[in-house]
């Protein structure tokens, strides 16, 4: 493991949290999202902790600046600093092994919150329901509305931007690590794999593991994904995620026959000349001047001819 440098906000030695926030970032900025949680300090009694993690960002500058904003958080606060990347898996393990509270609330650095009392509605499910596992959903309210993003926003707001009802219809699916609530036991009996590396589907097949046991909840607590990507930034994603696919079916066949993309990828893999269609979405996802909608479709396309290879 990485070598790590704790930073203590005051009233992090004697909080007692019931509620922990984990951070993970890598090259972000934080404060901003830190700051709008730290907003709501004074309604939540020390019942919320933060917990960041730099997975080995390695910039001098923005490490001291977030070490000086954590020093004088009034909320109950912890960053570690690693010296070197440990991977999205490994990375939101140790940010586990970090937390106090009973239930965590794992949360992109690129989220912003949608509501101004975000804390106080986690804290107020866990109050009264406590579940075991809970998706408070995404939204792109707050998000950039740049041309080079066109492509990203229609994708996400078809596949991801969900409501609760069509979210619940598969609820292991519609997952993300971005705005997650896990119970602490949950955790300990089912952890991230860290055999996934790169890109996508590891807190997907972490959600099939706990749904065996579990139910999965979904929730009204949205948070803006404002890390949209270009179409190059998000194919080249895509590209990444095609091996930790693979590991998906090999580990869950039955859930993710159900899947469009896993039955999209299945008619591909008939295709004698399927290598051929794969150079040709990917050129038209490319075309500037074709209508966002097409070129989503097309990427959408072009993920499940790379799926192909792994079915």
């Amino acid at each position: 493991m990485s070598r790590a440098r704790m930073t203590d906000s005051p009233a992090w030695a004697s909080a007692t949290p019931r509620l922990s926030v984990l951070i993970p970032f890598l090259r972000d900025d934080p404060t901003d999202l830190l700051n709008r949680l730290e907003a709501e300090a004074p309604d939540l009694n020390g019942q919320v902790e933060i917990v960041l993690l730099d997975d080995g960002t390695g910039d001098a500058k923005l490490t001291a600046a977030l070490e000086q904003r954590v020093t004088t958080l009034r909320l109950p606060a912890r960053l570690i600093t690693l010296t070197a990347n440990e991977g999205r898996s490994r990375g939101r393990n140790r940010l586990a092994s970090a937390a106090r509270g009973n239930s965590w609330l794992f949360l992109d650095s690129d989220m912003r919150p949608d509501r101004s009392d975000f804390l106080a509605a986690w804290l107020a499910l866990i109050q009264r329901e406590d579940p075991a596992v809970a998706f408070g959903g995404f939204s792109l309210m707050q998000a950039p509305t740049d041309a080079r993003y066109a492509v990203h926003r229609s994708i996400a707001l078809k596949s991801e931007c969900l409501s609760v009802e069509a979210r619940e219809q598969a609820p292991e699916k519609y997952v993300y690590t971005s705005n997650l609530l896990v119970r602490r036991d949950v955790f300990a009996a089912e952890a991230f794999d860290p055999a996934f590396s790169g890109w996508g589907w590891e807190d997907v097949e972490w959600a099939m593991r706990v749904a065996r046991n579990h139910a999965v909840r979904h929730v009204d607590i949205p948070a803006t994904h404002m890390g949209l990507d270009t179409t190059a930034s998000l194919m080249a994603k895509y590209e990444q995620s095609a091996d930790n696919f693979a590991r998906v079916i090999a580990r869950h066949p039955t859930v993710v026959a159900t899947y469009p993309s896993y039955r999209a990828a299945r008619l591909i893999r008939r295709l004698p000349a399927r290598g051929a269609l794969r150079s040709v979405v990917r050129s038209t996802v490319l075309q500037d001047w074709l209508p966002a909608g097409a070129r989503a479709f097309a990427l959408r396309l072009y993920r499940a001819a790379l799926y192909a290879e792994a079915v």
